[in-house]
């Protein structure tokens, strides 16, 4: 699957892989301090705005701002992806 979603698109379970990161650099450079970064499978805990996602088994929440957009690639029967 190629498409590109943000990562606020994502249902609860499902998961998906970082694919960019748009921002500010220091904005940018934090996020990938806590380990998001391309090609990083990361899995949606809770969606909404704060969400919740685990990242290399640790949970990070993050606020949505118009200046940083993650978008991320859907993982279509991955591990942890959601079963409908």
């Amino acid at each position: 699957m190629d498409e590109l979603i943000p990562l606020g698109d994502l249902a609860a379970g499902q998961a998906a892989r970082i694919h960019t990161i748009l921002g500010h650099a220091g904005h940018v450079h934090r996020l990938e301090e806590f380990g998001l970064r391309h090609g990083i499978e990361i899995q949606m805990f809770r969606p909404g705005n704060p969400c919740i996602i685990h990242v290399a088994g640790n949970k990070i929440c993050l606020r949505a701002d118009a200046k940083l957009h993650v978008l991320v690639q859907p993982i279509e029967g991955g591990p942890g992806a959601v079963v409908t």
